[in-house]
């Protein structure tokens, strides 16, 4: 039995009536109030406060989560399912870096595979400036202090690194900093960014600032020779473009193609175990001229010493093989070193033997005397009397000397570079003047004058030869002693080439042909040819040309080499200043082939406005020409014929 009492139940008591208001009584106590006063009122109580249900706020905070919830579930479904290829596609271009394998650029060589130019191994040097910001560095002058580092080393100013590290796109990636710089350079930067590396290791106040800079393989092309055949070779520019000469005019063959490599990289570093795809560069194809850098360094070492010593505005010499056409030389001077375009002149920058056009002179004499044999108005010995003084049109016309009336032959006016004589030769091509100058017009296309010369050069002038319809009174007899129309050098040399090929004309050609990737040579298209005189008016010509040189009146004498027989004619012409367009100066000019009776080459020199000493073509240029072609018959192996000169006469006794 329990020792504790059943509870007990209890009686609610009887409800009691309410007592008055008045009545009622509050029972002493300590929270109790003091009784009113008599005659006071007494203040009325508060009403007890009463709190709110919970619920409703419950209810709310339950809504509130519910839509946060909400608003995660439905961004992940758009992240993970909707979307998810595109921010795959844009963690995946974060991640992976794309870079540009350069092909290396094809060689260019002379006609017996000796190197003219080549590319040897350089590296572009680039950035990722993202990783230069604040974020990634701890450090907000990241950039300045890379470029401070950099700058120095490439050689480059300092706030323009920083512009390029800082780029005006926050997003950009990708910032070239320097192009074809040496493995020497970019050695430099790898050593100072391991330094920076192992420094921050131990201190951590040392912040690596070039982890951001890369290198890409890349080429830089040298000039073995320096400034030998520089107007041939042209240049590359900086963005590794050909930007002048045969760097130019066969860009596309010598530059190749791009390849590309992509992979995976962390903190500046590629992921090795990420993977990486390549696109292999196919090397640009080898280019063989046909110059040869013996006879081109003759040709150049030759014009230079004259025009320094003649203290002349410039000058060329073209070498040419008389049965190919082949350019075996073609020099300028003054002339640049395409290492070093910073040293270089801006108007020496070029090939002036093709871009230069002006008055031949006298060497375009020729081919008015292939016209008046190839019509048969006359023969090398037909008698031309020759005065003083000729007036024809508005002008009186005179040779380079006073002189009493010669007796010559048509071989004399060659010989003595007769204006008068040449006037009065071609004067006969026609029944009327106008007829005539139709005929040399004709002519002189033929030989080329007026047209490209086939070389395909950037750059290259044609010359100005207006029709005959559109020659004024005196061009129509200035022209036939070659003044009044304009050419370049290799034009003239090809006149000559033309006469000693037997009166056809070969198109002068630079390019013996291309070596590709695969080793197979493809050679270079056959050059066009035209018939432009008779094998008989060829062989007259030389023969005429021979007493140019050979006979003690002729104006070629400085041009006899022992042992050979040389053909050639002088040159002395008015020089149109290309600066005021007036007459000012001379044009100095020799041009000739070798052996005379069985041509192998072609040799032809100009030079502009000699100030110092003769200006005449077969004082200043004779001699330039015998050094060349001497040389480039030693070079060829051309053995001398044997056989005795034509001797034939230049005036006779009326």
């Amino acid at each position: 039995m329990s020792d504790r009492e059943p509870p007990r139940r209890r009686v609610p008591a009887p409800a009691r009536p309410p007592r008055p208001r008045e009545a009622v009584r509050r029972r002493p106590g300590p929270a109790a109030r003091p009784a009113r006063r008599p005659g006071g009122s007494r203040p009325m109580p508060p009403p007890p406060l009463r709190l709110g249900s919970p619920r409703p706020r419950l209810r709310l905070v339950a809504l509130a989560l519910t839509l946060v919830l909400l608003a995660f579930v439905v961004r992940l479904l758009q992240v993970q399912a909707v979307d998810a290829s595109a921010y795959a596609a844009r963690a995946e271009q974060n991640r992976y870096v794309v870079h540009t394998l350069a092909a290396e650029r094809g060689g260019i060589t002379d006609r017996n595979g000796v190197a003219l130019a080549i590319s040897e191994d350089a590296y572009d040097i680039t950035a990722d400036p993202t990783m230069f910001r604040a974020k990634q560095l701890k450090v907000d002058d990241g950039p300045e202090q890379a470029a401070t580092l950099l700058a120095p080393i490439l050689g480059q100013d300092r706030d323009k690194l920083v512009k390029k590290l800082r780029p005006a796109n926050p997003d950009s990636r990708y910032a070239r900093l320097a192009t074809r710089q040496t493995p020497q350079v970019w050695k430099q930067i790898k050593d100072l960014k391991s330094a920076l590396t192992k420094k921050s290791e131990t201190d951590r106040g040392t912040v690596n600032v070039l982890a951001g800079v890369f290198a890409d393989p890349s080429s830089q092309r040298v000039y073995p020779n320096g400034d030998l055949a520089a107007g041939i070779l042209g240049w590359v520019n900086a963005d590794g473009k050909g930007g002048g000469g045969i760097e130019q005019q066969l860009d596309k063959q010598l530059s190749g193609k791009d390849g590309k490599v992509r992979y995976a990289q962390s903190g500046g570093r590629e992921v090795p175990t990420a993977g990486s795809t390549e696109t292999p560069a196919v090397p640009g194809s080898d280019v063989e001229l046909t110059i040869d850098r013996d006879i081109q360094w003759a040709a150049q070492n030759a014009i230079s010493e004259q025009v320094k010593k003649s203290k002349a505005d410039r000058g060329y010499v073209v070498v040419q093989d008389t049965r190919t056409g082949q350019v075996l030389a073609m020099a300028n001077s003054p002339g640049f070193d395409p290492n070093d375009l910073s040293k270089a002149d801006g108007d020496a920058m070029g090939n002036a033997a093709l871009q230069d056009a002006y008055e031949p002179g006298s060497t375009a004499k020729v081919m008015s005397m292939a016209a008046v044999l190839e019509r048969n108005v006359a023969t090398p010995l037909t008698h031309v009397v020759v005065p003083n003084r000729l007036h024809r049109g508005d002008r009186l016309f005179q040779d380079d000397i006073d002189h009493a009336t010669w007796n010559l032959t048509l071989n004399g006016v060659l010989a003595k570079s007769s204006n008068i004589g040449t006037i009065l030769a071609t004067g006969e091509l026609g029944k009327t003047q106008p007829e005539a100058n139709k005929v040399l017009y004709s002519y002189l296309r033929k030989f080329g004058i007026g047209g490209y010369t086939g070389l395909d050069f950037p750059g290259e002038t044609r010359g100005i030869l207006a029709p005959p319809q559109k020659w004024s009174t005196s061009q129509q007899y200035t022209i036939p002693f070659g003044q009044g129309f304009s050419i370049n050098a290799m034009q003239a040399a090809s006149v000559y080439s033309t006469i000693a090929n037997g009166g056809v004309r070969v198109e002068p050609s630079l390019l013996r042909g291309t070596k590709g990737a695969d080793g197979r040579f493809t050679p270079a298209p056959k050059p066009e040819e035209t018939r432009v005189v008779g094998a008989k008016t060829a062989r007259e010509l030389a023969r005429m040309l021979e007493s140019v040189v050979d006979d003690e009146q002729g104006t070629g004498v400085k041009a006899r080499i022992p042992g050979y027989r040389v053909a050639g004619k002088t040159g002395t012409a008015n020089r149109v200043d290309p600066a005021t367009g007036r007459y000012r100066g001379y044009t100095s000019s020799f041009a000739g082939f070798a052996p005379a009776d069985k041509p192998r080459i072609t040799v032809y020199c100009a030079i502009q406005n000699a100030t110092v000493g003769s200006y005449f073509g077969g004082q200043i240029c004779g001699p330039i020409y015998k050094q060349v072609m001497e040389f480039a018959l030693k070079t060829l192996q051309v053995p001398p014929t044997g056989a005795k000169s034509a001797n034939l006469p230049v005036d006779y006794k009326p």
